[in-house]
């Protein structure tokens, strides 16, 4: 039975239990909760915490959230971008569909991550989430899933989600462990409400030197006008954190035209963030037996494809859908419905993070004598237009039409 086929009978609520109170979790949830089961969300820690301040959304996600119930009213800036190189010559112009800019306003919508949580966080029920709840093992077998908490605990649910982060509990617990793959990368990111001479509204420049990548965006955060930015280079990753975030940052904006380096100064260094970027090669198998994966817990995604929130979102929504109409009592039709979920996600998730790494790889860790020729393929050729460009917007109306009211 497809995921689009309802029964000519409506089966009793299932329980679902979601690990992780990330999008990802909070959108299976909402999914899971409209498909008509009944829903726990058990987080770790004490609130639903954003992981970073900085945060862009493509209109896939931004098109589910809406249809799981979130208020997506001036969530953010439509942008229109650009890739350019250190110099100012573009590179790229990312084009979209005359109806998806009717609909969205551009491309991608730039926020921060607090208010996309209080968004979602608003649209699910009072007592979904738990929090403070340490899950350490996980059992299960054909009649159920058996969650052991820290504090010696144990619940039993139809269905499992592992939207518990790169560092997935039930990812290792239904394949294994395996070590995080190194981008050898970090990035600096930060936000300001301030006037800077140069900026333009509904705006993304996506600016390449020969060794670093600085960038920035317009955003909106309830009803303000901003931007984002984020300058990002290679790293030894075993390596300490800069002592100061701040003038790390603006040492490397330093070689970009403005408004970038001044978007830096005016910064308040207390919103200025690092990470180190780190990702995990695809799996080939995201669910076994009643439990599945979703988000990071999946697949991991580095900044570079700017859809790792998106595609968490995503895929909560693909979730419920699945799980629409299905008895989760009935062992094999749970398994085939999370077979359903996982099977059209895989290729798209796949190419995003693996398009990401390749990024990485291209802009940052090319040997110096090929820079020169990499970035006059870059400026002189329609080859970085073809795949940041033209390719992108296709994959993103491709996942436009899979979303649909259900």
């Amino acid at each position: 039975m497809s995921s689009d086929t309802l029964p000519s009978f409506i089966p009793p609520a299932g329980r679902v239990a979601v690990l992780g109170a990330g999008p990802a979790g909070m959108a299976a949830a909402l999914s899971a909760l409209r498909a008509g089961h009944d829903v726990v969300v058990y987080e770790r820690y004490r609130e639903a915490r954003p992981a970073g301040n900085i945060l862009n959304l493509w209109p896939p996600p931004l098109k589910a959230l809406g249809l799981l119930g979130v208020d997506t009213d001036d969530l953010g800036a439509p942008t229109d971008t650009q890739f350019r190189n250190r110099r100012g010559r573009v590179r790229v112009n990312v084009k979209q569909d005359a109806e998806v800019r009717a609909a969205y306003g551009g491309g991608f919508i730039g926020l921060l991550r607090p208010e996309l949580y209080e968004r979602m966080l608003d649209a699910l029920p009072s007592g979904v989430i738990q929090f403070n709840q340490l899950v350490d093992r996980i059992e299960q077998d054909e009649s159920a899933v058996t969650l052991h908490f820290s504090d010696g605990r144990t619940v039993e649910h139809d269905v499992l989600v592992g939207a518990d982060g790169i560092d997935s509990l039930v990812r290792r617990t239904l394949w294994g462990d395996a070590p995080k793959r190194e981008h050898r990368l970090h990035i600096f990111g930060g936000f300001t409400f301030a006037d800077v001479a140069g900026v333009g509204p509904n705006m993304c420049i996506v600016s390449h030197s020969s060794t670093v990548q600085g960038s920035w965006t317009s955003i909106r955060h309830k009803g303000r006008d901003g931007n984002q930015w984020w300058v990002l280079t290679a790293t030894d990753p075993a390596a300490p954190p800069p002592p100061d975030l701040k003038a790390a940052a603006a040492e490397l904006a330093a070689e970009f035209p403005p408004p970038l380096p001044g978007l830096v100064e005016v910064t308040n260094p207390k919103n200025v963030q690092r990470w180190v970027l780190r990702d995990r090669e695809p799996l080939g198998q995201w669910s076994k037996g009643r439990v599945t994966l979703a988000g990071d817990a999946a697949h991991p995604t580095s900044p570079y494809a700017a859809y790792g929130a998106g595609m968490s979102i995503e895929d909560g929504y693909f979730i419920g859908r699945a799980l629409r109409g299905i008895d989760l009592t009935d062992f094999a039709a749970v398994r085939a419905a999370l077979q359903s979920y996982e099977d059209p996600r895989k290729p798209h998730t796949s190419r995003q993070v693996q398009l990401a790494w390749r990024l990485g790889k291209v802009f940052h860790h090319v040997p110096a004598p090929v820079r020169p020729l990499r970035d006059l393929v870059f400026d002189y050729t329609p080859f970085l237009q073809r795949i940041a460009g033209d390719t992108n917007p296709k994959q993103i109306n491709q996942q436009l039409a899979l979303i649909e009211d259900w």
